[in-house]
């Protein structure tokens, strides 16, 4: 699997926010993905030495729109922690919308 399927693209949410101050970055990522091809893909598309990977499955949740039910599709989630003093640019607008 090449890098760009790996990492599908980053999770923006009030909670990644808080976390990309703290070097940690949210993204979101293919469901057959290993720690190890995640620490690869975001090593070469960034250029940042990763220090952690944690992964966590999110599970779909049920939605209803009037009378029709259904589901949320269930999806993967990395969050991955880089050396201090590295950032990943697509997070460096973001700490200014924290407030």
């Amino acid at each position: 699997m090449e890098s760009s399927q790996v990492i599908i693209k980053p999770v923006l949410s009030e909670k990644s926010y808080v976390l990309s101050a703290a070097g940690k970055y949210t993204f979101r990522v293919h469901p057959d993905a290993h720690r190890t091809q995640i620490r690869q893909a975001v090593e070469s598309l960034f250029d940042v030495h990763v220090v952690e990977v944690r992964t966590l499955s999110v599970k779909s949740k049920p939605k209803r729109r009037g009378v029709t039910r259904g589901r949320t599709r269930a999806w993967k989630k990395a969050i991955v922690q880089v050396r201090a003093g590295e950032s990943i640019p697509i997070f460096q607008g973001l700490e200014g919308l924290q407030g």
